[in-house]
């Protein structure tokens, strides 16, 4: 069994295949919002196993109609609610998710020293300080939280689909990530 994140699938969101990265290109290059939501059908079942869990970090559907997607997905999935999650109910939600929350803790192993806060809009780095050795986040679609210096900032990882192949990602990826 694996474990997987993802982020701001925004399934049926036709609006957002209109939106475009700072150099002008589509932030969601599909011809479709039924070929965006297919893609990411296929993708998350060809990574995520029926026994795998799925942390989504938030902005699932809109509209709420795009809820039946849900079914198609393989593995048990857990909820860190974002923005967009709001106008739909907890006993909707239920249906899909075995559970729902705010922010998700994940303590690390001996591979980690220190553990990793899982939410939807990143955390400001002060609440990192002697809490936590990072943030997996999404809400910033193809955008990374930067340093002081205006680089990546490397206590963040942004598990959204456009910085991800449209895809989930393996959380031992993460882990590789932070441990570097």
């Amino acid at each position: 069994m694996s474990a997987f994140v993802i982020a701001d699938t925004h399934f049926g969101h036709a609006k957002s295949l209109s939106f475009i990265t700072p150099d002008g290109a589509p932030l969601r290059p599909f011809s479709s919002v039924e070929e965006m939501d297919e893609t990411m059908v296929q993708r998350w079942n060809e990574k995520v196993g029926k026994r795998d869990t799925v942390y989504h970090l938030g902005d699932v559907v809109i509209p709420r109609a795009s809820l039946k997607i849900l079914e198609r997905l393989n593995g048990r999935k857990i909820l860190i609610k974002g923005n967009h999650d709001q106008h739909v109910k907890l006993s909707e939600w239920a249906k899909y998710f075995e559970d729902v929350r705010g922010a998700f803790f994940h303590n690390g192993d001996s591979t980690m020293r220190g553990g990793l806060i899982f939410t939807h809009i990143p955390v400001h780095p002060a609440c990192l300080q002697g809490h936590y050795l990072g943030n997996v986040h999404g809400h910033l679609h193809c955008h990374q939280v930067l340093d002081e210096n205006g680089f990546p900032h490397r206590q963040y990882f942004n598990a959204c689909v456009e910085r991800n192949n449209f895809a989930p990602v393996d959380f031992e990826e993460v882990k590789d990530y932070f441990r570097k």
